[in-house]
């Protein structure tokens, strides 16, 4: 998002910090997406809603629109443990329609754009997971992950493996380099039986353990068993897990539970990437030859004649989506001619001539148990609602958020009730409504709680007229505690790896001990390791705040920081399984604290202690200072460069600063007033915070004196080799220039790697001056002046 963006109208001011939770979101569910094939953080047509309520947002607000936006990418590469492969042709995603009317408005408005010469290709949307594979004079030479649409994971090992994959391609004149572009998915029949073998190895850790142990406890070794064999949440994040598996790393039980996984993997392919010069011109024509050379196409692609038949097409795969082997959640509709593909070109994320068509989410019926209530980090209580588990759109739904008491009696649900629940837009998932005709005359209403369920504290609204009600104890209650502390480790904020939902919770709110150890952030970087042990906590479900529930209905509960004991391996003595008091906590402690760490906990204090000298934004962004997202805090470090001058700023200078305004200004000085805010701050550089940008000349300063691209405007879009997307736009601002995510007239130079799209093509249409990533790193480090 763009660091320019005044903010005196209150309503961007909302629609920025909305966009940012929205941004936080959908970056961790493409996260969770490739990293957890065990749970479902958030189904697709959620994902949806909130890509479309993000794009709306940057629509009604341009500003919020930067190059780093979700709705600008395809998807993250980042962090991987597999080997990077860089696409020869990039890997675009697809772009979304809701209903038949959106899909004919596309299609006509597509015609009209090829010349009225298009014709239709259509072909159901596998859930599963997109692949490349390259083959060089028919050989294949790799297998890769979409990735973030440029590079994406070499997963080839594993590929070989998946049936209807083949090493050489059958036939003659193969081209020098193709890519080959598919689908990895599951058959729902080899799901289910995959799940039926997870049991199965549940059932036989049991009974190893039983066997081998002297003092054999049923419930911990049902509980290692299902943390080692989980059941797979749906078949897409089962194949998507399968396939990025390192077998070379597993052994015993899990290495035959990931080769069956690897041996239920089957392939579609659905068309090519690069592709020198293909002795085809139509899609249908390229299927032909990819099922010639030994490739699986699918069985369900047609062309039908005209719009009419496009329609037709989805509403009879609409009836029958549940008669095909495998899952699906739309249609894709294509231009059948590849030349129009070329003419048609893409958006930086998304072809031009393809449309993936959703089909609206299924409902079901299942019954409330209770609404029960739960406090976020902004104090806010929200109702919600607690199900009988019921299977919908690929996942277990047990809970679903109600809003607030008003919305509960808009519903009309009472405790008790069947009620009819779907996934669909932004929430997850909707409680529709009750089916009144089951009532038995047991059911009972709702009543709001009048205190905090989390301190006791008496919920009130904000302000007058407000229909939310908030838990005012904002310094001390757990629950806010809780979520501040997770949001301050986020990637927009400190980017603490490993203090996430699990640890931020066991830091705040654990079971054991009755004190926690972090009351408030302020303690965050005094922690030690003796702090860390032992700790018990109950695992909260992100967006609810409530207990995560397993798959048999228990509260999902751990001890994240402590090493595991394990019972002896075969061979061993059984003494080995005697206590060690190190991991008894009501036992006594001998021993480095760091010895009874896990890694994860070490890893985490190793971290805690790096984020000391992160760059001053990151800290304003986990003050949680309402309002001061990313953007504002760029803008604030850079003229301020510290904390202390913040503070000490009137309103007046601080909504002076461009990208600032009268909203955040007093918002800031809000913030300031509360003793407690102080105390993290003071408690943060007494523990080694490094809350001021060294070498910072004052406020102003940096504006006034710049440096090389003072007064400058640059773009950054594209990948540009050796810059994140954030880093490109620091890089343009530490150099004293300005980082605009838009190409206007003002703009001096724009810098575009692949993947710049429409601001390349507007620069050039005004006769900016283009960078590579090369020329682009002299600017910023010697200014205009050295550059050819």
């Amino acid at each position: 998002m763009t660091d320019a963006t005044p903010v005196d109208d209150p309503g961007l001011a909302d629609a920025r910090e909305e966009a940012l939770a929205l941004t936080d979101r959908i970056l961790s569910a493409r996260d969770a997406y490739y990293g957890d094939d065990t749970a479902v953080v958030v189904d697709d047509a959620t994902y949806d809603g909130w890509m479309h309520r993000l794009q709306h947002l940057e629509q009604l607000h341009p500003v919020l629109q930067g190059q780093d936006s979700p709705t600008q990418t395809v998807g993250a590469a980042e962090g991987s443990m597999f080997a990077p492969v860089e696409h020869a042709e990039r890997m675009l995603s697809l772009d979304n329609v809701f209903s038949p009317e959106e899909l004919a408005e596309w299609c006509q408005k597509t015609q009209t754009a090829a010349g009225g010469a298009a014709r239709w290709l259509t072909e159901l949307k596998i859930d599963g997971l997109a692949i490349s594979l390259r083959y060089e004079n028919g050989v294949l030479t790799s297998a890769a992950t979409r990735g973030d649409g440029r590079v994406g994971e070499d997963v080839t090992v594993n590929a070989l493996r998946v049936a209807g994959i083949p090493q050489r391609l059958s036939g003659v004149g193969h081209p020098a380099i193709v890519e080959v572009r598919g689908e990895v998915f599951i058959p729902v029949a080899e799901f289910e039986e995959l799940n039926s073998l997870q049991a199965a190895l549940r059932d036989r850790v049991v009974d190893e353990t039983r066997a081998r142990a002297r003092v054999f406890d049923e419930d911990k070794a049902r509980a290692s068993a299902q943390r080692r064999f989980a059941a797979f949440a749906n078949p897409r994040n089962a194949a998507a897990g399968g396939l990025r598996q390192q077998l070379d790393k597993k052994s015993g039980l899990e290495l035959e539970a990931g080769l069956a996984r690897l041996a239920s993997l089957r392939l579609y392919v659905h068309g090519i990437g690069a592709w020198a010069d293909p002795p085809v011109v139509t899609q249908s024509e390229v299927y032909a030859l990819l099922s010639e050379w030994g490739l699986p196409t699918s069985p369900f692609f047609a062309t039908p004649g005209d719009i009419d038949g496009v329609l037709a097409y989805v509403e009879h795969y609409g009836e029958h989506r549940h008669d095909i082997e495998h899952e699906i959640d739309g249609v894709v509709v294509k231009v059948d001619q590849l030349d129009l593909h070329e003419q048609l070109g893409a958006t930086s994320r998304a072809p031009r001539w393809a449309i993936a068509y959703k089909y609206p989410p299924e409902q079901v019926n299942t019954t409330l148990l209770d609404i029960v209530v739960s406090v976020g980090r902004t104090g806010r209580a929200t109702p919600y609602a607690v199900m009988a588990p019921a299977h919908v759109s690929g996942s277990v739904v047990r809970q679903a958020t109600l809003h607030n008491q008003d919305v509960v009696k808009a519903k009309g649900v009472l405790i008790g009730d069947t009620i009819v629940i779907r996934k669909a837009g932004d929430v997850i998932p909707e409680v529709l409504g009750p089916v009144v005709e089951l009532r038995d005359g047991s059911e009972r209403a709702f009543v709001m709680p009048a205190e905090c369920p989390e301190c006791g504290s008496p919920l009130a609204p904000a302000k007058e007229g407000d229909i939310d009600l908030r838990c005012p104890n904002t310094r001390s209650c757990p629950a806010q505690v809780r979520g501040r502390v997770e949001h301050l480790g986020s990637r927009g904020a400190l980017d603490i790896e490993g203090l996430g939902e699990v640890s931020a919770a066991a830091l705040t709110q654990p079971l054991v001990p009755a004190t926690p150890p972090l009351v408030t952030e302020a303690g965050l970087f005094d922690l030690t390791a003796r702090d860390l042990f032992p700790i018990d906590v109950v695992v909260r479900e992100a967006e609810t705040g409530l207990p995560r529930l397993l798959e048999d209905g228990s509260v999902d509960t751990r001890s994240p920081f402590r090493r595991q004991r394990h019972a002896p391996a075969p061979g061993e003595p059984q003494s080995a399984s005697k206590p060690d008091p190190r991991f008894d906590p009501t036992g006594p402690f001998d021993g480095d604290e760091t010895s009874i760490l896990s890694a994860a906990a070490s890893g985490l204090l190793a971290n805690i202690a790096a984020a000391k000298s992160k760059e001053l934004w990151r800290f304003l962004v986990a003050l949680n200072i309402r309002h001061v997202g990313p953007v504002a805090a760029r803008a604030l470090a850079q003229w301020f460069g510290s904390v202390r001058a913040i503070r000490e700023a009137s309103r007046e200078e601080l909504a002076a600063v461009e990208g600032v305004g009268g909203t955040i200004a007093d918002a800031i000085i809000d913030w300031f007033e509360i003793d407690w805010h102080q105390q993290i701050v003071t408690q943060w550089v007494a523990a080694g915070a490094q809350l001021a940008t060294p070498g910072h000349p004052g406020p102003g300063a940096a504006a006034t004196t710049g440096g090389v691209l003072e007064g400058l405007t640059v773009v950054a879009t594209g990948a540009l080799e050796g810059y994140t997307r954030e880093g490109a736009q620091e890089a343009i601002i530490a150099a004293g220039g300005k980082a605009a995510s838009s190409v206007s007239k003002k703009t001096d130079f724009v810098a575009a790697g692949p993947g710049a799209g429409s601001k390349l093509a507007k620069a050039e249409s005004l006769g900016i001056r283009i960078l590579d990533a090369a020329q682009f790193r002299v600017l910023v480090e010697q200014g205009p002046d050295a550059l050819d």
